[in-house]
């Protein structure tokens, strides 16, 4: 455990505090990733009338990293993460944590194996039980894994070593809820997720209920554990500017595929797909420098049902760039380098398809 509590410009609400564009410096490849997705497949519904909530998703994440995962509502952001936490079973394709396939733990085995996977949730507001203090709620998670921390006197230190974590104070124990800002509640739900000392955090949408600036002080915090604990995220937001400043690696999901993927520079500066440009054009710009006329790519249409995929390229739809081999013939895998997507007539010249 740190001796130390996060620097006082991380710990106070009440001062100002900026994104600063770019994102941490992420760990080394590794050849053996923390988690490995290969092909999950997941439907809900029966008969006739199934909705394909997850459509062959790959993804790779290594120890200490962070992957964000952007898309637009309905894409399959929130199911994926169910699968990620063994809330739900994939129908097809496998999940390797640390070389194991988590649906085949049972007993004991498949306990000691949640300690390793928590969850940050979206609203800091309805997360939190207005009934228990807040050593109450960092200290629930040992209710069910009782040999993490034995005694009660053992447990009271934890609390406080966990709170000093998040940057808040040893006094705030015995607070509840109510008596907490917005910031400093989601800093108590991340805490709560620390109590196990797990690898992975799975954080949904974690800061977008708040304010700008106590954004960014969560988003420090965060990024600061990664730096101390080694711990990895997977980041889901539709904020692309959060997505941007904390992620070593970006997602883009649409209809239950994933459609890009890429070191997050790469993905912000260079996207290869029509629907990727289309987010990053829709994103408010601050530096009008930056802004550009030539990567505005303005969608038409409405989402398609998930029950009723298109044929082909499932964003045909509504892509400006869209021709007839779209409607009938899947799109091909285009890579450059460690950056993919799948499309037809990508964005980036000089791509090679496979």
């Amino acid at each position: 455990m740190p001796e130390r509590p996060m620097p006082e410009s991380r710990t106070s609400e009440t001062r100002a505090t900026t994104l600063v564009e770019g994102h941490p410096a992420g760990p080394p490849e590794e050849s053996a990733p923390l988690l490995e997705v290969t092909g999950v497949t997941k439907t809900f519904g029966h008969g006739r009338r199934r909705l394909t909530a997850l459509d062959g998703v790959d993804l790779r994440l290594g120890r200490g990293e962070t992957l964000g995962l952007v898309g637009e509502s309905g894409c399959g952001k929130s199911t994926l993460a169910r699968v990620l936490l063994g809330l739900e079973r994939p129908d097809a394709g496998t999940v390797r944590f640390d070389g194991t396939d988590p649906f085949a733990l049972r007993g004991k085995d498949l306990l000691a194996w949640r300690r390793r996977v928590q969850m940050v949730f979206q609203d800091p507001f309805a997360s939190l039980n207005a009934r228990m203090s807040a050593a109450d709620l960092i200290g629930e998670p040992w209710r069910t894994h009782r040999d993490v921390v034995p005694d009660a006197k053992a447990r009271e230190k934890r609390v406080r070593e966990l709170l000093a974590l998040v940057g808040l104070r040893a006094g705030d124990a015995h607070r509840y809820p109510n008596e907490f800002s917005g910031g400093q509640r989601q800093r108590i739900g991340i805490a709560r997720a620390l109590a196990l000392d797990p690898d992975l955090i799975v954080c949904d949408e974690p800061v977008s209920a708040l304010d700008l600036s106590v954004q960014a002080q969560v988003l420090n915090v965060l990024s600061e554990l990664r730096e101390r604990l080694g711990v990895a995220y997977v980041f889901i937001s539709h904020d692309l500017s959060v997505v941007r400043y904390i992620s070593d690696r970006v997602t883009v999901m649409y209809l239950g595929k994933v459609i890009e993927h890429g070191a997050t520079d790469d993905v912000f500066e260079r996207p290869q797909h029509p629907y990727t440009a289309a987010l990053m054009s829709a994103a408010p710009v601050l530096d009008a420098s930056r802004a550009s006329g030539d990567r505005e790519i303005q969608l038409k249409g409405e989402i398609p049902s998930p029950f009723d995929i298109p044929s082909g390229c499932r964003f045909r739809t509504r892509c400006p760039r869209a021709e007839e081999l779209c409607a009938v013939q899947a799109p091909p895998v285009v890579e450059r380098g460690s950056h993919t997507a799948l499309c037809h007539f990508p964005l980036e010249e000089g791509a090679a398809r496979t």
